[in-house]
This record gives C-alpha cells, structure tokens and sequence, in this order.
C-alpha cells in the first residue's frame, strides 16, 4: 500500500463516523425503547401493540439508520486498513457515547468516568499516530 495522504485523511474521516454513529445509534434505540416501555406479558395477542410501538417510532428507525451507517462506514474502512488500527482508534466511541448520554439521556458522568474515558481518548491518539496499514498487498 502506498503512502498516501488523502487514504489516511479518508481513513480519519470514516473512524469519526464510525466513532459517532454507533453510540448514537444505540442511544437513540435506547431512548426508543424506554419510551415504549417493557412487554409485561408474552402472548402473541399482547406482543403485539409492543410491536407496532416499535415498528411506528421514529427513534427505532433514527437509530437503526445510524447503526446501518456505522455498518457500512466500518466495513468500508476495513478494506483498506487493518484490523488491529481500526478497532483501538474507534473506541473514541466512548467518549461520544458520554456526551450522548449526558446530554440526551440526561445521565450524569463522574469524574472517575471521564477520567478512564481520557485514558481511552490518548490510546486512541497513539494509535491514530500509527500506520493504518501494516501488511503488503498480495
């Protein structure tokens, strides 16, 4: 693979969407399905409005499209970078996924939390100051 700089820009481009859409994906899944609540009972006849429910919100269909995106954004990024740099460099996804939850979900996120969250973040920043591709095309 040669060195290119626009295939690692692109590279970087597609860790942020994958870093971005799937916790916002799963928040908005989440937010969906506490808004529909639990089935107390699992017979067909009472499953069924549960169903509906699901099928009819916008916050299923928000987040099932963001996680098709992530989907398609991780696989893309994985034919031209390896495995071992695309995974440690998405974990940024920890970060997003704290300021989803603090700012849509309303949870609140400790000092310890955002402290093991930066340790991540610097990880990230040392992977992400590495080749993304380290074996030769065949």
């Amino acid at each position: 693979m040669k060195d290119s700089p626009g295939l690692h820009l692109k590279t970087q481009v597609f860790l942020l969407f994958i870093a971005f859409f799937a916790p916002l994906g799963n928040v908005l899944l989440g937010k969906g399905m506490k808004a529909i609540g639990s089935a107390q009972d699992w017979q067909p006849h009472k499953l069924f409005p549960v169903l509906i429910h699901i099928f009819t919100s916008g916050y299923i269909w928000l987040g099932t499209s963001c996680l098709l995106a992530f989907f398609v954004a991780y696989m893309l990024v994985l034919t031209w970078a390896d495995y071992s740099y695309v995974q440690p460099a998405s974990a940024f996804s920890y970060a997003v996924v704290a300021f989803l939850g603090l700012l849509l979900l309303g949870e609140k996120v400790n000092l310890l939390r955002w402290s093991g969250i930066a340790v991540i973040c610097v990880g990230v920043l040392v992977v992400g100051h590495t080749h993304p591709q380290s074996t030769e095309d065949s």
